[in-house]
Parts: C-alpha cells; structure tokens; sequence
C-alpha cells in the first residue's frame, strides 16, 4: 500500500485542493471515508485497529490469514476491495466468497452496500452505481465491480477474499474444491487473494495450506506470487480482549494457568497482563475444549485437536529443525535405490523412492496415482534413470484381488512389466500402530528432498488417527479421509522392511584373546 498519510482524527481536509489530495491516498480514505457496523450494530466510522493495518503493511499477492475470532479481518479486507474498486481507473473486479449464501449476503449487506451507502454525497454522484444488487454493485464510473457469492468460477477477478475457508473446508468439502480449482486459477498472479479463517480441524485446503505456508517460512523460502503468505493472528494480539482490574480481581486464574501463560511469555517474548489472563479463562470456561481452535495463541494451538490425532507432527517438526527436510538433495549416480510401495484397494498407489548414504536415508522421490495401471507407475520410475536395488511390496500384492480381468497378482504383473528387477512382499503385521511406531523410530536418519516429495510430505503431515465424533475421542486406527494413508502406508513398508546392517565379528587367533 501507500506510503502512510492520514489527517488528524479530528481535523478533515477544509479546501476543495486538501480534499483531492487526502482522497489520493489509500490510507487516509481508508480510515475516514467509510462507516461500517460495530459489535452492537451501531454505525461508527471505521478506522483500522493496529493488528489490521500492521496485517496491511505486510500483505503479498497470496494471503492466508489463521486468525483468532472477532479481530474484524473480514471488515477490513471488504472495506479495502470496495475501496480499491470503488477508486480504481480500469476496470478491476473483486468477489467475496462465504461458507453458506445467507453469509455471503449478510456480508454484502452489512459491510459493502452499508458502507458504500454512507459515502459523502458528493462521492456517490462521483461514484454512482451501474448496477445494484443483492449480490453485487457495478460502477458506472470506471466499469468496475465487487461481488458475493458461495463460488465464482467464470470470473475473472483481480482482488479475492475468501471468508471463513476453514469452514467451507469442513463443512461443504465440494465448494473447497470449487475454489481451489474454478476460483483461485481466475485471480491473476499480480491480483491479490485475501483467503481468512479460524481453525476448522484439519480436514482441507485451510490446513493443508497453513502447514505449507508455515513449512515455507521455517525453511526461509522465498515466495513466489503464487504462493501463500501465512499471517498468524492471536488473541493477545487484540486490545479487546482484556478485562479491567475490577473485573480480573474478581476470576480465579488457577497456578496452572499462569504456568500455561508464563510458558507462552517465555517462548514467543510477550507480556500477558493480569486483566488478559483473566479474559482467557473466563472466555475458556465458555469455549472449553474449542478455546485453542477459536482464540489460538500459537499457529500450533489453532489446530491442536487435529495435530493430537497426528502421527508424524513431532517427527516432521524435527525433521525441519535439524535440517533434513531440503530443497534439493543431489542424486549418486550408479548407487542402487529402493522403491516402497502401497497399493491401496481404492485403486492408489504410493510410491517413495529411497537410495541409502552410510546411516543417511535419502528420500528422493515420491509418485502416487488413483485410477491408473500399473504401467503408468512403471513409466514413472523408468522416467527417473536411476539404478534400482530393491522394490518393496506390501503384503496383499501377492494375494490375487478380486475383481481383477486378470488371473494374476500386483507382484506378478509388475514383474512382467520390469523384468530383471527384484521384488520383495513385505510381511504382514496384525497392528498397524506398530508399523507407525517403527516409522517414527526410523524418522532421525531420513532426509526428504522437499522439492521432488512435496506432496508426501504433505500426506505425512494429515496422516491421522480417525476421530470418533459420539464418543469425542480419537481412536486407535488411521483415518482414510483426505487420502493421506497410501503415503504413509508406503513408508511404513520401509521401516517394516528395513534392518540396519551388523558388522560381522572378526576372527580371532587361536590362543590370542584380543581381536585380530
């Protein structure tokens, strides 16, 4: 945005010249033109709070913003659409998508239209409208539009805010995949896409994207245009959300949670105050176990119920701390690689591809597929030109499934697809949390090239434990959702498979105890 320039709260621009020049400047308009709805839906005029012109001042062409609730993100960044088309000198579009239709027009309704009705006289006569709608006002002026809706595939769109993401995720997973496949590819890389939300579980896009995101930042990535700048926004962070003194005098903060909050004080460098304690535990005890979803004091926190029914969280943590999660790692040409595989009875397949460096475990490539044949798996590795050791196969490829036009097993036909190459069934064990716990033992040695396993990676990540909702609890088997089980499946074949080698002992001479 611009360089910041505002007037004083009490003074306005007094010549017609000051007023042309104030009305110049993002900033100023920004925080004197437009009314909007508070808490009480009383009119007051809108004036960004320090967390939301901070969030200005460091946006990116892509933006995700994980965020507490009621920090007004969804009002500042529709006031800033309307604003930018409202005063734009070509054309521009910008779209607002809600989770359910009744939102999308509350949110037309109570932040666009009520703020674009409150606009000085002599700016709407400026500004009139081509068009005016439930959904959408158009401007004669420029030709310019903002509009709402719950999908805007067909349009092409410069300014994009997708509100409440992490709901749509969970709640109409259809519409998730609408946006990410019709809305998102309509925003030019030089447009920019504001797309907000409270932690939703970590089902979805929303999460899926927040890791990535975080993931990027970790490693010092540099973004591109067309990746996601995550913003992290909790709820100390807002002035609000703190009682007076009178108020804190009268709640119980317990020493475990001053322990809770003198721990957060210690690792991110805050200063939480009495009256903000207080604020927290009295909102806890009405939010209970939604309290880390709903006001997160860490990205972590926001998605602390999902990350608990994790099984890789603190390996992959570890993994990026220690530097074994890299951009690239080099290929020895003419040392053998292994491939581990799973072939899942939904019709996928996963493949990691694996070439051993002393105690180092190089995770160089990954594949998966739904739907194809085996060839296409074959053409894959084939592609790569590297020197296979040994492919590993999970136990049923050598059962004959049913339904197959073909009286032959997985490991038969990829035999006669790869002739000369060795396959070996990996066996079965009856309690798979016993081949995660392996995985997780064999996680220090691993190294991924993030480059060319970005998508297992991601599968490791959202590979979880599945979540008995009547009985509020995770239980103890993996969740097929999100089709994160072939990945880790996959590298569960590793683990199971893999015995480190025993140095043999030397011989010793007759009558000489000492080792020769």
């Amino acid at each position: 945005m611009a360089q910041v320039y505002e007037w004083p709260e009490d003074k306005h621009p007094g010549t017609p010249q000051e007023y042309a020049s104030a009305l110049k400047n993002p900033w100023w308009r920004l925080n004197n033109l437009y009314w909007v709805k508070d808490e009480d839906s009383k009119p007051v005029r809108f004036r960004m709070r320090p967390l939301q012109r901070a969030f200005f001042e460091e946006i990116w062409f892509r933006n995700l913003i994980l965020k507490a609730r009621q920090l007004g993100f969804t009002t500042a960044i529709d006031i800033f659409m309307l604003d930018s088309v409202m005063f734009a000198e070509a054309p521009i579009h910008a779209g607002i998508i809600a989770h359910k239709d009744e939102s999308a027009k509350n949110i037309f309704r109570n932040k666009i239209k009520f703020a674009y009705s409150r606009l000085p006289d002599v700016l709407r006569d400026r500004m009139p409208l081509a068009r005016n709608s439930a959904d959408s006002l158009e401007f004669m002026h420029n030709g310019a539009s903002i509009q709402v809706s719950t999908s805007l595939r067909s349009d092409t769109l410069q300014y994009l805010h997708v509100s409440e993401h992490g709901k749509i995720c969970a709640k109409f997973p259809d519409r998730a995949e609408e946006i990410k496949t019709g809305t998102l590819p309509t925003v030019h890389q030089n447009g920019l896409v504001f797309v907000e939300s409270t932690a939703e579980g970590a089902d979805g896009d929303f999460h899926d994207w927040c890791q990535q995101a975080k993931a990027m930042a970790e490693n010092g990535r540099r973004l591109t245009r067309l990746d996601f700048k995550l913003h992290f926004h909790s709820w100390y962070e807002d002035a609000k959300n703190c009682l007076s003194a009178e108020d804190a005098a009268t709640v119980i903060v317990t020493e475990k949670d001053h322990d809770y909050f003198d721990a957060l004080e210690a690792n991110l460098g805050i200063t939480l105050r009495m009256g903000q304690r207080a604020w927290y535990v009295k909102t806890e005890e009405k939010q209970g176990d939604k309290m880390r979803q709903e006001h997160p004091s860490t990205p972590e926190e926001a998605f602390e119920r999902s990350i608990e029914g994790c099984y890789f969280t603190n390996q992959l943590a570890a993994a990026r701390k220690s530097g074994r999660i890299v951009s690239h790692i080099p290929v020895v040409q003419g040392s053998p690689c292994d491939t581990y595989w799973d072939i899942g009875n939904s019709d996928g397949t996963a493949i990691w591809v694996r070439q051993q460096l002393g105690a180092e475990h190089h995770i160089i490539r990954f594949y998966e597929a739904w739907g194809e044949p085996y060839s296409h798996a074959v053409a894959w590795l084939q592609g790569l030109g590297l020197v296979f050791g040994t492919h590993y196969l999970p136990h049923d490829a050598d059962h004959v499934r049913q339904g197959q036009t073909t009286n032959k097993s997985p490991k038969q036909m990829l035999e006669e697809l790869m002739p000369g190459h060795r396959f070996e069934i990996v066996p079965r064990i009856q309690d798979v949390n016993w081949g995660v716990q392996q995985t997780r033992d064999i996680f220090p040695s691993l190294y991924f090239d993030e480059t060319e396993t970005k998508d297992g990676l991601i599968h490791l990540q959202g590979y979880r434990k599945k979540w008995n909702t009547s009985q509020g609890r995770w239980m103890e088997e993996p969740s097929k959702e999100g089709n994160h089980s072939e990945a880790a499946d996959a590298l569960r074949q590793f683990a199971q498979s893999y015995r480190p080698a025993t140095p043999k002992p030397r011989k010793r001479k007759k009558g000489n105890w000492r080792a020769a």
